[in-house]
């Protein structure tokens, strides 16, 4: 497993200004494609490439090696609603009030924010979302409003991945675009990856931007019975067949590529939407926490970047960065020199991955969702749960966070709670809040996590 070794150098933090992001090259180039994938609710240990020893994911392996492996990646949110709305946007969503998870039906991601999709499709892009949306149910916010021209896939946060009777408006409903496309045959998994290979095969023209945005390995626990059979008698058998789904997807839109000679200038992302969950067999190993707490199993993601054309690949790069840094990256690459609406607060990586600049993307990285927040300063992380406190730890020395340093460095809590509370001053009220139900289990885990005991696997 490749874990931090050194203490961040100082690099400016972005959130209060404008960023300018410079094209790869100052004259006319051809543009890259660019290819976004998701997973949901994958564990930080839950892939080859990451170190997994049952695990198996033979393509996504294949272009991380290919490419860059981020071993400090973070998103910006623990749960899945917010942290698209953070990716989507490249600003941290509690600025406009996307706080909490899964939106009532009358809101989602604020109208008012600037897209990826919104602007890549302005410069040229033909843009497509498959999968997962769970940004808002309502027309406003449906994602042929939001910058994508085709969408296949449910808006609501989850589904089952069989043919299931949701009736047309449902959430969890299936769409091509707006209109109601059930999922009569065949595993969703599946569906999603021949979408994205037929899109490739109808596009006429180059540059797309494909966010493949997977439901897998989120609950509920479904796969295939050939898939079941591969992986009969392990341990995570369920889990393990719905990953070698995900990854044969994967192999089948990446294979399109090469087939149609594309792979080498298309710009590939990878990353899951928040840690591995509790409910779902996943494994965060070696971090502490999960999906929805602030420990760093919560929001350390598998992230790795890879373009042929683009960068050097077969390493790892151990700077600390974040999915909020996705659109600002896609900007540059795509030549496209400053970016519209609202202040960034992701930056472009592309300077790191060639060797233009040293040191760290981010010093400093904000998270908080209701009663629990945190924050990142360089090493050293610090978490707060409302009604208990704070604990401190350092990340160097102690990846587990098992020893509050809070007292023993308080100079450095101070600091630390003082940039949190700043932060803070500037974010927007949320718009919405969780149900009490999953408020107490939450709290719940957290709780026992910052007693450095073993939670309740207890759903509402």
């Amino acid at each position: 497993m490749n874990l931090r070794s050194v203490v961040p150098s100082l690099i400016g933090f972005a959130a209060s200004c404008s960023i300018i992001v410079q094209p790869v090259a100052a004259e006319e180039a051809v543009k890259p494609n660019i290819l976004l994938i998701v997973t949901d609710d994958q564990g930080y240990n839950d892939a080859g490439f990451q170190g997994s020893a049952d695990i198996e994911t033979p393509n996504l392996d294949r272009l991380a090696e290919q490419g860059v492996v981020f071993t400090d990646a973070h998103v910006s949110a623990t749960v899945c609603s917010p942290s698209r709305a953070g990716l989507m946007t490249g600003r941290y969503q509690q600025r406009f009030g996307h706080e909490a998870n899964l939106p009532p039906p009358n809101l989602g991601m604020d109208v008012e924010e600037v897209t990826i999709a919104d602007v890549l499709g302005e410069h040229g892009y033909k843009t497509a979302v498959f999968g997962k949306w769970h940004l808002g149910e309502k027309e406003r916010y449906h994602p042929n409003n939001r910058g994508f021209d085709y969408f296949h896939g449910f808006l609501g946060g989850s589904r089952s991945y069989f043919p299931a009777d949701f009736p047309p408006g449902h959430p969890r409903a299936m769409m091509k675009n707006r209109e109601h496309a059930p999922l009569t045959e065949r595993y969703l998994t599946d569906i999603q990856g021949d979408g994205v290979v037929r899109f490739l095969e109808e596009l006429n023209e180059d540059p797309f931007f494909i966010f493949l945005s997977f439901l897998a390995p989120h609950t509920p626990m479904e796969a295939t019975e050939e898939d079941l059979a591969r992986f009969e008698g392990h341990p995570r058998q369920i889990l393990a067949a719905m990953m070698w789904a995900m990854d044969r997807a994967v192999g089948d839109v990446v294979g399109k590529l090469e087939e149609q000679g594309k792979l080498e200038n298309t710009l590939i992302l990878f990353l899951s939407d928040n840690g591995g969950s509790y409910f779902n067999d996943s494994s965060n190993e070696p971090l502490k926490g999960w999906k929805g707490n602030k420990y760093e199993g919560g929001h350390r993601v598998p992230f790795f970047v890879s373009w042929t054309g683009g960068i050097n690949g077969g390493r790892t790069f151990d700077g600390l960065a974040s999915a909020l840094d996705i659109f600002a990256t896609s900007m540059a690459a795509a030549g496209v020199e400053e970016t519209p609406g609202r202040p960034l607060d992701g930056v472009n990586l592309l300077p790191f991955l060639t060797g233009e600049k040293d040191g760290e993307p981010h010093q400093k990285l904000f998270f908080r969702k209701e009663e629990g927040a945190a924050m990142r300063d360089g090493d050293w992380k610090l978490i707060r749960l409302e009604d208990y406190g704070y604990v401190m730890y350092d990340l160097g020395d102690d990846l587990g966070e098992t020893r509050d340093l809070s007292e023993e460095n308080r100079e450095q809590f101070l600091s630390m709670k003082s940039d949190l509370e700043s932060w803070e001053e500037g974010l927007a009220e949320p718009w919405w809040e969780e149900s009490r139900a999953w408020q107490d289990v939450t709290r719940g885990i957290h709780k026992a996590l910052m007693n450095n005991e073993e939670p309740d696997r207890v759903r509402p």
